[in-house]
């Protein structure tokens, strides 16, 4: 869909705040741009359309020249989200969300017609139409900009660091919404952002930039974590990219042991055929009610008062063996608790069972890196896989 090609942006002083950048941005898919500040990620953006032009280079939209197209009717054919929503605030929501179909023509009936069907599309409540901007919250507004954006149906998103300025917890509702609103509609999205861990949660594909607006590296998540180009990628991703590079492989194929889980009205021959040191104590339906000790479980009838937390449970193939992991870790027994969709126990897994799959995973990982570079006739990178297996951690 979109393709920078040798495109340099040097300002009058002799700044350059990006230097010779080829990128494909591949059609359907989310390319996030993430580095330190200064490296040129919201300038390439605004370079897509055109609110800053480039020096040198080309850039293509659908294999054609931007620069041959009218700026007005290039900027209306993209989306474009920014920090802090940029809502007009004396226009009521469902005004600001039909601002780009009415500049191109719209009726009034049509256009708001259209603001309400986005309203619910990214999970506002219809009752906040009339009101304005400054009446709903930070994430609210955001979620009006998204809408704002996609208003005239646009085949390219841009997106500069939309969800930085609320909380974190509203900014990964966000993302989720993102994500669900991307499988949808399939959009072209181009994202910036400085945090990689949101890079890497939402990125099909993502360039690392350098000061100065040099590309670091572009590749897919899984292989900017396992394989970095350089010290300098190494060191912006940071010392836990082992861990981050756990969100790809499945928690499918753990071990899970149903041996420790008991009903709250076990009987003692139950209890004593349990060779674990506690207990995964469910009610009837099946759903996690905490951990109880084995010996104090065999005294007598279960207290579900007294028992232990069982942490957050995940859900194997849904989850990823990361998540696993962590609930693991939370978890004060050391043994992560697994649920079907609907929160029903399917079985526990100790932190020795998960460490033997991530080893197993990343084997098979590496092998596959070396079938892939086989095929190709691309030489190995060995220090860089060398470099992952240091980084990957089991407990």
């Amino acid at each position: 869909m979109i393709r920078i090609d040798s495109v340099t942006k040097r300002y009058p002083d002799g700044t350059v705040a990006v230097d010779r950048l080829s990128l494909e941005i591949p059609d359907r898919s989310i390319t996030v741009l993430v580095g330190p500040s200064g490296c040129g990620k919201t300038t390439t953006l605004r370079m897509i359309n055109r609110m800053v032009e480039p020096t040198e280079g080309t850039i293509l939209l659908d294999g054609q020249d931007i620069q041959r197209r009218p700026v007005t009717a290039l900027r209306r054919s993209m989306g474009y989200v920014i920090q802090n929503a940029g809502l007009f605030q004396h226009r009521t929501i469902v005004d600001n969300i039909a601002t780009v179909p009415r500049m191109l023509g719209w009726g009034k009936q049509k256009s708001r017609a259209r603001a309400a069907e986005l309203m619910e599309r990214v999970g506002l409540d219809s009752a906040l139409a009339k009101r304005y901007p400054y009446q709903l919250s930070g994430g609210q507004q955001q979620r009006v900009g998204v809408a704002r954006a996609l208003a005239a149906d646009p085949p390219v998103l841009l997106m500069d660091e939309p969800f930085s300025a609320v909380d974190p917890v509203v900014r990964k509702g966000l993302q989720d919404e993102l994500l669900r609103l991307q499988d949808e509609l399939g959009k072209t999205i181009v994202f910036v952002t400085h945090d990689i861990d949101e890079a890497i949660k939402l990125g099909t594909t993502v360039a690392v930039l350098r000061e100065g607006g040099r590309l670091a590296q572009y590749a897919p998540p899984a292989e900017l974590l396992s394989a970095p180009a350089d010290g300098f990628v190494e060191d912006f991703l940071g010392a836990d990219r082992g861990i981050r590079r756990l969100s790809f492989f499945s928690s499918a194929a753990l071990e899970l042991t149903v041996d420790p889980v008991i009903t709250a009205d076990a009987d003692a021959g139950r209890i004593a055929a349990s060779g674990t040191p506690h207990l995964l104590v469910t009610d009837a339906d099946g759903r996690p009610l905490g951990w109880a000790e084995r010996r104090e479980a065999a005294a007598g009838p279960v207290d579900t008062e007294r028992l232990l937390p069982h942490g957050r449970p995940f859900v194997p193939g849904t989850d990823s063996l990361r998540a696993a992991l962590d609930c693991a870790v939370l978890s004060p027994t050391g043994w992560a608790v697994a649920v079907d969709g609907t929160g029903r126990v399917t079985g526990v897994v100790s932190q020795a069972t998960i460490a033997e799959a991530i080893r197993t995973a990343h084997t098979q990982s590496r092998a596959e890196a070396a079938r892939q570079a086989g095929e190709t006739g691309e030489p190995r990178d060995a220090d860089a896989a060398d470099r992952a297996d240091k980084a990957e951690v089991a407990p």
